[in-house]
């Protein structure tokens, strides 16, 4: 019988390993406000990483968080008392990675939407 072959990412592990680059883990945190544009990174991220067959973790949904203000329609303080609640949601994604530092310019190399911030930390 024949043996099963490894996961593609534990290939990449030791194709870099041989080569002597240490593999890190990567957490790129993902915020925006526009959930269909931070969708879309987090997808062209994950599709680069694992084409270059790297271990992948996320998108990880943190909860949502909602800034609330209310204030009154009328600018002099006459007149019925009617109130205006505005609300501004910012949506926050995971990615953990398994790579060679060097590659993460790679993989952070796409299109990044407008409005979605991207934070890269390394952990040994």
């Amino acid at each position: 019988m024949a043996t099963a072959a490894p996961p593609p990412f534990k290939v990449a592990a030791k194709v870099a390993a041989e080569e002597g680059e240490k593999i890190h883990r990567i957490r790129i945190t993902l915020s925006s406000r526009n959930v269909a544009n931070l969708e879309k990174v987090c997808a062209d991220l994950i599709r680069g990483a694992k084409e270059k067959q790297y271990k992948v973790k996320g998108p990880v949904r943190m909860p949502t968080k909602r800034l609330t203000v209310t204030t009154r329609k009328s600018p002099c303080g006459e007149g019925t008392n009617t109130w205006d609640r505005l609300e501004m949601r910012i949506h926050k994604r995971l990615i953990d990675l398994h790579s060679p530092a060097d590659v993460v310019k790679q993989i952070t190399s796409i299109n990044i939407e407008p409005g979605v911030e991207v934070e890269v930390t390394m952990v040994e």
